[in-house]
């Protein structure tokens, strides 16, 4: 192999509702490339934060809602294809590490990331309704997962060693 391939490690977040909310779950709306998507609260792992902390900051950024990771559900490989503007079509792997969690309130006023259009609470059948507008296939599997009761991975299994933080080297 000649050239250098990583993929690009992303975490999202599966939160089922409680009271008015139960059976549903907390999604955004997000403008992409390819228009109006689904997708559960997720982003990329930013430098020098942990795994389970970046779930905490996408959720946050993008539903205004306080996340409490309470498990792993899974770490999805997936591959698509990434089409930019006037460059031909290429394949970008992802690597997804999906939290399962509860939220708190939202922050009122808080604003929310850049093309998150707006936070909202779906049933699992209105995500298998809507599968055709999902950011990605890990959308749907990763909610059939929950819902099929997949055992949780404790988050005790992730370690991030202070050099990942930023933090010099003694």
């Amino acid at each position: 192999m000649s050239e250098f391939w990583k993929p690009n490690v992303t975490v999202a977040a599966v939160v089922e509702g409680r009271g008015a909310y139960a059976g549903r779950y907390l999604m955004v709306e997000e403008e992409t490339r390819d228009g109006l998507r689904i997708n559960q609260p997720a982003g990329h792992l930013d430098p020098d934060e942990s795994i389970v902390d970046a779930a905490i900051r996408e959720t946050m950024e993008e539903t205004a809602h306080p996340f409490t990771p309470t498990g792993l559900l899974a770490v999805y490989l997936s591959r698509s294809m990434k089409n930019r503007l006037n460059e031909p079509i290429e394949p970008v792997t992802f690597l997804r590490f999906t939290f399962v969690g509860t939220v708190g309130e939202p922050i009122e006023g808080m604003k929310l990331d850049d093309g998150i259009v707006r936070a909202l609470w779906m049933s699992l059948d209105e995500l298998r309704a809507t599968r055709a507008r999902h950011r990605s296939p890990m959308v749907m599997r990763c909610a059939e997962d929950h819902a099929a009761g997949k055992p949780l991975v404790p988050l005790s299994v992730l370690y991030t060693d202070t050099s990942a933080l930023g933090a010099l080297l003694v």
